[in-house]
């Protein structure tokens, strides 16, 4: 299996890493090489993660990584895995 990432996916990503750095640059860095690590490490085992609570496909699923979710679609047919986007988790009320 493969990985692609959609382009939703890359801009909130970089959105993200992009308001770490005010803070700390290494941290930003830190943080977009854990988060790579979890999703190549997707294609030993794809259905590792929870089905997603977004969708109503199997095939959806929501990998959690320090309060965000990152949802990806597994295609077994055409062996690709897209990562879909990533939310961060809110708690307001």
């Amino acid at each position: 299996m493969r990985i692609v990432r959609s382009a939703n996916y890359t801009k909130v990503l970089k959105e993200q890493i992009k308001f770490i750095s005010l803070d700390s640059k290494n941290r930003a860095l830190a943080f977009k090489g854990e988060i790579d690590k979890k999703i190549n490490d997707l294609v030993f085992m794809p259905y590792k993660c929870r089905k997603s609570i977004y969708f109503e496909d199997e095939s959806k699923r929501d990998l959690i990584y320090k309060g965000y979710t990152i949802v990806y679609k597994i295609d077994e047919i055409k062996e690709i895995i897209t990562i879909l986007g990533m939310k961060k988790y809110n708690n307001t009320i």
